[in-house]
């Protein structure tokens, strides 16, 4: 778990970083994000869900890992889960299966 640890420190600390120096483009990225993942025609849950099958495409551990915590916050399954990071590896076929190794860590440490 060493590995999902530093990635969730790291975040935190980038993000409390970017706080303090009143980054503007950081503040609007949070406000972007807040209104995406917003509940709408799409609830939260359903968003996550698209996002961690791009997160497996694009190979973002960071990504990854924020996207399947918050899917299951959101009250994704397990089996939610895998199932958009299938669709992520058909869409990007061979190379993505290796990216699919980590959400497959990430999955054990949220679902388990």
């Amino acid at each position: 778990m060493g590995k999902l640890e530093d990635i969730r420190r790291e975040r935190k600390q980038a993000h409390a970083k970017l706080l303090a120096l009143k980054s503007k483009v950081y503040e609007a990225f949070l406000k972007m994000r807040e209104a995406a993942f917003a509940d709408g025609d799409l609830s939260k849950k359903y968003k996550e869900l698209i996002a961690v099958g791009i997160s497996v495409v694009i190979d973002c551990e960071s990504c990854m890992q924020w996207h399947i915590e918050q899917a299951a916050m959101a009250g994704a399954t397990r089996r939610e889960v895998l199932e958009a990071v299938e669709v992520g590896m058909e869409m990007g076929g061979g190379p993505v299966v290796v990216s699919t190794r980590f959400a497959l860590e990430v999955m054990d440490s949220v679902f388990e």
